[in-house]
This record gives structure tokens, C-alpha cells and sequence, in this order.
């Protein structure tokens, strides 16, 4: 079954209240109880001081003298809150006891050796009996004193109060959880208004932000949260939209330019070096198109779930591999690369992720780089930072923000010219994301350097 919930804090408390007030409750008829049987032993003490004054004994034998007060009326009528007094000797004869006790006597523990009291009933009447030993001048049991008083009154209050008590439990508890009920409706009353306003925003609005309340407390920090989250996925919203947007004009140029080709070659005959020439064009315009895709269905799996294995690699080797993939390029252009990087230099890093990590910025440099520039690779041990230097136009600083962001280049490396999606540095903060590293870039005139930090 399943429960609102103003209804589990209602049957909660209550759950936690009821276990409370029963524990209170039953201290309460404890200590009654207590007090009641407390005061009916005490005065079964001071009558057991009144009788052993009228006895006395001679060896074994327990004399009893004259107890005229025995006599008195209240103490011959077993109706009206009477005393009652037996006495025995070691043989387990009696002695002596009060005329209102009739042809009634009392159970005894002839072998009792210290005092002992207990509940009793005689004629539907409730007593309560002491039995005391009677010890000689030599430390003998030569008898057994039972003194009885009557418990009705004690019985009744006890009773009349373990029926109010059961009676006011359940009572109580109603009272409470309908009290507590309508306390934790009221309390999370903004609960169903933050529902009700989060409700409303949906992709068409969701720049739509949701009142904070005025109290500081949790409904005001989780509201906080929820406007930050909504503050998070507009963004992605608007990186979606303006991704589409990318990629929509990033494939369009090469199908554009293939279409055009293709209808130049339609309109009329050409030479076979024309066609030949044109075809190539093609093939550069597929081939660009091809690298798109790549680089798109590489950034679709890193946003998938992505189990990377991190151990120690050799810096060293993994700069080596990524300059040797771009060494016709570099001969090319005849620049100069500078691997500064120690033999021992070691960081911990997915293998494959690392090398398309230097992949992307060691091909930046090169496509970047000024003809017979130079691209220096160097570690700074004490901060675990591998820095890539290109002495290239570089960027300015108005865009170096923007560098990370998909399809993002800047406005030197927009022509066909210059080969590229886009992609590459965006593939490159995402990895670097997913192994705790941190990568950023400083730029001037000349001067280009990313900084690639590890953990």
C-alpha cells in the first residue's frame, strides 16, 4: 500500500509517540503500583509491631498474651477494610488469629526465614499478607506471623487506572496522528507548490526559473537546487541545439562542395585531366567528410559510458608516438620538434586515451605552427604538467574561452586551407575530464602553449 507522504510523517510520529507515552504510561502504573503496595507494607509493619509486642516465647514455645484490641469490632467483620493477624508454631499448629479471618486461615511457608509479602483472597476479598518469622533469643524460627490488610482500595485505584490508561492510548493517538496529519500537511505545502511550479517547465520555457521562498531552510536550498539543475540542462539544451547547428553546417560544406563539382563536370565534356582533377577534389571533399564523422562517433562514445584503465605510462614514448603519426606533415612545413621530456617522466593515464589526448595537440601544433617554426615539448615535474608549445599566429584572447567548446575554431583557421572539424580540442577536454586531469591553453602573437596537468 502506498502512503502520501504527510501520511508516513503522520503514522511515524505517531509510531514514535505511541512507543513513548506507552513507556511513560507504564512508569506511571509502575510507580502507583509501587507506591500503593509500599504504603499497604508499611502498615502491615506497624501492626506486626503492635502483635509482637503481645508475645513472647520460653524455649520453642510461642506464648501469646491478651490482645484486647484484637477484640475491637474492625477486627471481627471481614466486610469493612479489616486487619487480620494468624499465628503458628514450628509445628504448623495455630496459635492464634483474628476472629474475622472465621474458619478461613492463611498459606504459610513454614520454612520462611525472612520476611516475605505476597497477594492474597479470602471470601472475594483481595489482601495483602506479610508473613514474618518469629526467631527465639537463639537465633531459632519457632513460628510464623502472617498479618493481612485489606487491598481493595489500592486494587481498585490500580484498576480504575490501567482502564484509563488503556482507554486513553488509543485515544491519544488518534488525536495525535489527526494533529500531526494536518501539521505535515501544512509543512509541506510548498512541497506541492514547487511540484506544481517545476511541473510547468518544460523545453519551451525552460529558462523559467522557480520563486525562492523567503525562509532560508530546505525548501529554499532544495528549490536552489532545482533552479541550478534547470540552470545546467538549459545549457545543455542550448549546446545540443548549437551542436546540431554545427554539425548540420559542417557536413553541408563538404556535400556542398561535392554537389558542385559534380554539377561542374555535368554541364559539359571535359578533359580527362579536368575530370581527373575534379575527382580528387571530390575524394578530399569525402575524405574531409569521413574525418567529420570520425571525430563524431569518437565524442559519441566518450559521452557513453566509458571504462577507462589507468596505470603508469611513459610520457616519453606516448609524445614520441603522437610526433612520428604527424612526421610527413612536420617535414612538410620543415619545422623543428623539441622533446624535452625525461626518460623516466611516468603518469598515470588510459593508454589509448593519453595517446589521442597528444594526438589532438601535437596535430594542432603542426597545423597551426609557422612554416620552419619550431613545437617544444616539456615537463614540469613538480606540478605533473606536460606543456606543447607552437610558435604559430596564436589565438586571441577573446576566443581562448571558447577553444574547448565543439566546433569552435577560431577565425585564422576557418578556411578550406586550413584542415579540421573542430572536434579535436573538444575530444580533448572530455578525456581529460574523464581521467581527473586538467588541460588549458595561454596564448599570444607567436606563442601558443597548452598545459596538460596530472593528477
Amino acid at each position: 500500500m502506498m502512503l502520501s507522504l504527510k501520511k508516513r510523517i503522520a503514522l511515524f510520529n505517531t509510531m514514535a509517540v505511541a512507543i513513548t507515552t506507552a513507556m511513560v504510561f507504564a512508569v506511571i502504573y509502575g510507580v502507583v503500583n509501587f507506591s500503593s503496595y509500599r504504603h499497604l507494607d508499611n502498615d502491615i509493619y506497624l501492626e506486626r509491631e503492635d502483635v509482637l509486642n503481645a508475645i513472647s516465647w520460653e524455649g520453642d514455645k510461642i506464648v501469646v498474651h491478651n490482645m484486647p484490641e484484637w477484640e475491637e469490632a474492625e477486627h471481627k467483620n471481614v466486610e469493612v477494610n479489616p486487619t487480620f493477624i494468624q499465628i503458628v508454631d514450628n509445628r504448623d499448629s495455630v496459635l492464634f488469629k483474628s476472629v474475622n479471618l472465621r474458619s478461613n486461615n492463611f498459606l504459610f511457608n513454614p520454612n520462611l526465614s525472612k520476611e516475605s509479602f505476597f497477594n492474597f483472597q479470602i471470601s472475594n476479598q483481595r489482601l495483602r499478607l506479610g508473613q514474618f518469622p518469629i526467631i527465639n533469643e537463639a537465633g531459632k524460627v519457632i513460628g510464623q506471623l502472617t498479618i493481612g490488610v485489606s487491598q481493595k482500595e489500592s486494587y481498585h485505584v490500580l484498576n480504575n487506572l490501567l482502564v484509563t490508561l488503556c482507554i486513553a492510548f488509543p485515544l491519544l493517538l488518534i488525536v495525535l496522528y489527526i494533529v500531526i496529519y494536518l501539521a505535515a500537511s501544512r509543512a509541506i505545502a510548498p512541497v506541492h507548490q514547487l511540484i506544481k511550479a517545476a511541473s510547468g517547465i518544460n523545453d519551451a520555457n525552460i529558462q523559467t526559473r522557480i520563486p525562492l521562498p523567503e525562509d532560508k531552510d530546505e525548501i529554499y536550498q532544495l528549490t536552489s537546487a532545482i533552479n541550478e539543475l534547470l540552470g545546467r540542462i538549459e545549457k545543455t539544451i542550448q549546446q545540443q541545439k548549437q551542436f546540431t547547428a554545427d554539425a548540420s553546417h559542417e557536413i553541408r560544406t563538404p556535400l556542398s562542395a561535392i554537389r558542385g563539382m559534380l554539377e561542374v563536370l555535368l554541364r559539359k565534356k571535359r578533359t580527362p585531366e579536368q575530370y581527373e582533377e575534379k575527382l580528387k577534389d571530390v575524394v578530399g571533399q569525402t575524405d574531409r567528410l569521413q574525418y567529420l564523422l570520425d571525430q563524431l562517433l569518437q565524442l559519441a562514445r566518450l559521452e557513453s559510458s566509458v571504462k577507462l584503465v589507468q596505470h603508469a605510462c611513459v610520457l616519453n614514448e606516448a609524445v614520441g608516438r603522437a610526433i612520428g603519426k604527424y612526421a610527413k606533415q612536420i617535414a612538410g612545413k620543415k619545422m623543428v620538434v623539441l622533446n624535452n621530456i625525461p626518460g623516466d617522466a611516468a603518469v598515470k593515464a588510459d593508454e589509448f586515451c593519453l595517446d589521442i589526448i597528444l594526438d589532438n595537440l601535437a596535430g594542432n601544433a603542426v597545423k597551426y605552427g609557422d612554416v620552419m617554426g619550431r613545437i617544444l615539448f616539456s615537463w614540469d615535474a613538480m606540478s605533473a604538467t606536460l606543456m606543447i608549445e607552437n610558435d604559430g599566429p596564436g589565438i586571441p584572447a577573446d576566443q581562448l574561452p571558447f577553444v574547448f567548446n565543439r566546433f569552435y575554431r577560431t577565425d585564422q583557421s576557418r578556411s578550406s586551407a586550413t584542415p579540421g572539424s573542430g572536434l579535436g580540442l573538444a575530444i580533448v577536454k572530455k578525456l581529460t575530464e574523464l581521467q581527473h586531469m586538467g588541460i588549458s591553453v595561454q596564448s599570444q602573437p607567436g606563442s601558443t602553449i597548452f598545459s596538460l596537468s596530472f593528477a
